[in-house]
């Protein structure tokens, strides 16, 4: 085995998701990862990605993708209650959120893009490691006050729901509830239903 193929198995073994450019970083010709799918070493999840046959993934799979592939991306709303175990929906698509003048690249995945600017955007927004890949994903209390923000989009009652689990669950204060609130600029639609929840 040659030390570029080793370097490659390496790669996918720590990451679990490679990208011919992540090999590309290394010094490796990028033809060295299709050429080890061709072999059938190394397995296509989605264009453009790959891991080890026998490698099991976490069911955030998909959040792997999207940080992956959109890298400026913020996880949200029902996804992110999903990824802080604060509803039993199971999305369909995947709640991202990226600036007014973003854009998704290609992905093969059902998103549903949000778009933000500023400290809407920026606030709140903390990385963690899913099978050592970094994702941005949106804390519990900005996902609280985003799903008042986005009540529209998702439903009133999806949001009062996330409010109920946030106290339930401890995910956070009262505060740090109304600092995001603030910033989504919905503290008189957000208050009758934390008096009520929180009386």
């Amino acid at each position: 085995m040659s030390n570029k193929i080793k370097k490659i198995i390496e790669l996918a073994e720590k990451y679990s998701v490679i990208r011919p450019k992540d090999v590309e970083k290394h010094n490796i010709p990028r033809q060295y990862v299709y050429r080890l799918y061709n072999e059938g070493k190394l397995e296509k999840i989605s264009r453009g990605l790959y891991k080890l046959p026998d490698k099991e993934l976490s069911e955030d799979i998909m959040l792997l993708e999207i940080a992956k592939k959109v890298p400026n991306a913020v996880i949200c709303l029902i996804s992110a209650l999903r990824f802080h175990d604060m509803t039993t929906q199971n999305p369909f698509q995947i709640w991202i959120a990226i600036h007014n003048k973003d854009w998704a690249s290609e992905i093969d995945l059902p998103l549903k893009i949000i778009r933000m600017t500023g400290d809407a955007l920026e606030k709140g927004s903390e990385e963690h490691l899913i099978d050592n890949i970094k994702v941005n994903v949106y804390c519990p209390a900005k996902t609280v006050a985003d799903c008042f923000k986005f009540r529209n989009k998702i439903g009133l009652d999806v949001a009062i729901g996330a409010l109920k689990e946030y106290k339930k669950q401890n995910k956070g204060t009262i505060d740090m509830l109304w600092e995001y609130s603030k910033i989504d600029r919905v503290q008189n639609i957000i208050r009758p239903y934390v008096e009520a929840v929180y009386e």
